[in-house]
């Protein structure tokens, strides 16, 4: 169930794509688990459908069960510390949808549905991003890619990969493999190459990712 390789839908929506779960660790190392079966049990224990590798989360964490065609995330109380919606702990059931970030222990896990088809939906509260869900390599790239934004200046573009490595005396592909996870985050890797990068400053310093004495 569990892979390492290329995402299920990356670069379109296309009908019929299994949705899964992924998972940026701090490395910017990718895991994604399909869902591919109607009823599936995340936790710590090997004997879960979704092994979480957290000390702070229980052997039976949580569940996700398909209802009607649609994914929910259900907590029965049997987890210590709780999940998490987009920030919001859950108490029994909700319905998941595109880009919805679980939380479980200290673990972030993306929901991502690329065929959804837009329309109506529940909300849980509003999707904000987290600073503190980031992790400090993230955050680093995320300032570096804001620096030249800070005068204010009309036409000022954000840093370019090359810019960030020195900055950070990191290697350009580890600089694109943070910004692919930090784009995956956002819910903003389907678009176009020249529009992400703009995209993504603009999302942290709206959101707060990066504040202003920062830069």
């Amino acid at each position: 169930m569990e892979t390492t390789a290329a995402v299920p839908g990356r670069g379109g929506t296309q009908a019929g794509v299994v949705p899964y779960l992924s998972h940026w660790g701090a490395a910017a190392d990718q895991r994604c688990w399909s869902l591919d079966r109607p009823v599936l049990t995340i936790g710590r224990s090997p004997v879960a459908d979704l092994v979480v590798d957290d000390p702070l989360v229980s052997r039976v964490h949580t569940r996700l069960e398909l209802v009607a065609g649609t994914w929910t995330v259900v907590d029965d109380g049997l987890s210590r510390n709780g999940t998490y919606v987009n920030g919001r702990r859950l108490v029994g059931r909700v319905a998941l949808h595109d880009r919805d970030v679980l939380r479980i222990g200290s673990s972030l896990l993306t929901f991502c549905a690329p065929a959804e088809e837009a329309g109506p939906r529940t909300v849980v509260g509003e999707v904000l991003v987290d600073p503190g869900a980031l992790t400090q390599a993230q955050r680093a790239v995320l300032v570096a890619l804001c620096r030249p934004l800070q005068q204010g200046q009309h036409y000022a573009t954000p840093a370019t990969n090359l810019e960030i490595a020195r900055e950070l005396f990191l290697s350009v592909d580890g600089v694109k493999a943070h910004l692919r996870a930090l784009y995956h985050r956002l819910g903003i890797d389907d678009l176009a190459q020249n529009q992400k990068r703009l995209r993504l400053a603009e999302m942290a310093l709206r959101h707060g990712l990066v504040s202003t004495h920062e830069l």
